[in-house]
């Protein structure tokens, strides 16, 4: 993973480069974080999403973005950094 390369979708001239953490190697007593974006139909999308990760242990916390227009706030961003082993950002329309 170390070469692995994230592109970001924004119009940055000069992009950071961000280095990917590692994966985790099972979701078996991991917890993970939902986080809904507040589109359409994305809570139904995450429903799904979170019955198979319960299915394969997973413990599941669900967090909503205020609006899907502006990035998730960053004291949102932080408490799922301090209470998630991992995150799924979930979108639909």
């Amino acid at each position: 993973m170390s070469n692995s390369i994230m592109l970001d979708p924004t119009a940055e001239l000069d992009p950071v480069e961000k280095q990917l953490l590692p994966r985790l190697e099972t979701l078996s007593g991991a917890t993970v974080g939902l986080l809904d974006i507040s589109k359409p139909r994305g809570k139904e999308f995450l429903d799904e999403i979170e019955k198979h990760l319960v299915e394969m242990g997973a413990t599941v916390k669900r967090y909503m973005k205020p609006t899907f227009a502006r990035v998730a706030p960053q004291e949102l961003n932080q408490k799922i950094s301090v209470e998630c082993d991992a995150v799924i950002e979930g979108l639909a329309d």
